[in-house]
């Protein structure tokens, strides 16, 4: 297998298939492949988009910065709310795992490497999956192609990740500057209604809400990327997400990013290149 890292620069390549259906609506994955020998690691990816926007190509400039350090990393839509509500994320990402693991020789990848990250929501929904990779309610919808394989992940990455939905609507009610960018405090405090409908589903549904309640959770090393300056997610939420980590006896990274503002990773710059070598490192040091 090729040993992921920063200082390679393999040319990726990128096709889009479907990876799922959903009646008539079909979902798309999209790969990233980078072009040599491999096997490479792979890497199941989930955009933000407060669960109800967003598209396989939002996080292009993270992914394709990934991947060019020999890891395929596969971009995926899923259902979106308020159409699809709580789990319907959660079912199409624990889908996605197990599709990817079944199909990694077909991109050139090691099914046994494969990790996940998501990006704001996308991190809250990756999380949660990792935590509960054996709950039956994530788990509905069948792979009748490898029925045996099963959604677990080598390691979890949440990039600016919505780990405490009820802490960050607090944060939006008592913070004049929560939304930032994102439509302001008041879009803030109530986008996840659309998604959970209500306050005890959303606390059900926190991978933070896991840990307060000492639930039993799946932990794979966790890296969390969060920057200093989010007024979407402000970094005390993360940080005390992977403190949390670590009392439950798993492994946690928390790197925050000076004067970063939630989703700095999608743009180009040293700040990004600085967070896409952390978690290509993160990576190697996971994998066999």
């Amino acid at each position: 297998m090729t040993t992921p890292g920063p200082s390679a620069a393999y040319e990726v390549t990128t096709i889009d298939v479907e990876y799922l259906r959903h009646g008539d609506e079909p979902l798309l994955v999209r790969v990233y492949q980078p072009q040599g020998p491999g096997p490479f690691p792979a890497l199941l990816e989930v955009h933000g988009g407060q669960w109800s926007g967003g598209a396989r190509d939002m996080d292009e400039t993270l992914n394709r910065a990934i991947a060019a350090g020999g890891i395929v990393v596969a971009a995926i839509d899923f259902r979106l709310a308020p159409a699809h509500r709580y789990p319907a994320q959660v079912q199409d990402i624990h889908y996605g795992i197990r599709w990817l693991k079944a199909n990694a020789a077909r991109f050139n990848a090691d099914p046994t490497t494969v990790g996940g990250l998501g990006t704001s929501s996308g991190g809250h929904g990756i999380v949660l999956t990792a935590m509960r990779t054996l709950d039956p309610r994530y788990a509905a919808l069948p792979l009748s192609c490898a029925p045996e394989v099963d959604a677990t992940l080598r390691y979890v990455i949440s990039c600016w990740g919505i780990v405490d939905p009820w802490a960050r609507t607090e944060f939006a009610r008592t913070n004049p500057r929560a939304g930032e960018g994102f439509g302001g405090a008041e879009r803030l405090q109530h986008s996840w209604e659309g998604y959970f409908g209500d306050e005890a589903t959303m606390l059900e549904g926190s991978p933070q809400g896991i840990f307060d309640r000492g639930e039993p959770a799946t932990l794979p090393p966790l890296l969390v990327v969060q920057g200093d300056q989010d007024f979407n997610i402000p970094y005390t939420i993360p940080q005390r997400f992977a403190e949390c980590w670590q009392q439950a006896d798993g492994h946690a990274q928390c790197e925050l990013f000076a004067g970063m503002p939630h989703g700095f990773g999608r743009r180009p710059g040293p700040e990004t290149d600085r967070a896409v070598a952390t978690i290509q490192q993160f990576i190697a040091r996971c994998l066999p």
